[in-house]
């Protein structure tokens, strides 16, 4: 009979005899190492003799601006920071009733601001205030009546066009399958240059330019002192619109 001594090593053989075979049997079955909080390390699965290259195409194209946005201030001084204070709101308030009766325009009030003026000796000698309005629409001719209009009561700070969400998703929408289209065309470039016999898509990815900030043109005529303005000509110009689709594909 045996001690148990003498068992020992043969448990121990055994046990690593059973270890290598497991591991042997994993590898076998491809399970990938174990990872340290537990579970298997999952990878991207790519097939033996493939490659997996990635890359984006664009479909883009110019639209028309169909939204006006024109920015007016009013600058007061006053001796008291009240007196500024009530001069701009009731240039304000006489701009924004005159804006409310075209009804293709939308208005909202701006920045505003109130503050001391002093001397050389930093003796306070009065206030200074400024005040904006903004005024938006794509009805250009009634834009431009109006602009004209505010400007024997505010100065017109800057004016600038875009395009709407709505006209902007509307391309964006009509973009999607050129942009696909020309990443299948790209992937089959891809193919030819790498001499291979097929290719699938493992991965696609559609994204728009998103929406850029209005280019405004600066103004630096101050305001008229007549009520009588001429109405400017107003040319809404072009915006360009893209749509990129990026993405892998495995080729062999």
């Amino acid at each position: 009979m045996m001690t148990r001594a003498g068992r020992l090593p043969c448990v121990g053989a055994c046990a690593l005899l059973l270890g290598a075979l497991c591991v042997g049997q994993a590898a076998a079955q491809g399970i990938g190492p174990v990872a340290a909080q537990g579970g298997p390390e999952r990878r991207p699965e790519v097939r033996e003799g493939r490659s997996v290259i990635e890359f984006q195409a664009e479909a883009q194209r110019e639209i028309p601006n169909d939204t006006l946005t024109a920015v007016f201030y009013v600058e007061a001084s006053e001796a008291q920071a009240a007196q500024v204070a009530d001069a701009l709101n009731r240039t304000l308030n006489q701009a924004l009733t005159a804006a409310k009766e075209v009804k293709a325009v939308r208005t909202r009030s701006g920045n505003s601001q109130t503050y001391p003026v002093y001397d050389r000796s930093q003796r306070l000698t009065g206030w200074r205030g400024r005040a904006e309005m903004r005024v938006d629409t794509r009805d250009f001719a009634a834009g431009s009546a109006l602009i004209a209009k505010l400007q024997s009561l505010l100065q017109l700070s800057s004016m600038s066009f875009s395009v709407s969400p709505e006209a902007r998703r509307a391309a964006e929408n009509e973009l999607i399958p050129e942009a696909v289209a020309a990443f299948r065309a790209r992937a089959d470039i891809v193919k030819q240059a790498l001499a291979a016999r097929d290719y699938r898509i493992r991965r696609m990815t559609v994204s728009s330019g998103g929406a850029p900030a209005p280019r405004p043109m600066v103004m630096r005529a101050t305001a008229a002192a007549a009520a009588d303005v001429a109405a400017p000509q107003l040319e809404g110009g072009l915006s360009q619109v893209s749509v990129s689709v990026s993405g892998a594909i495995e080729v062999d």
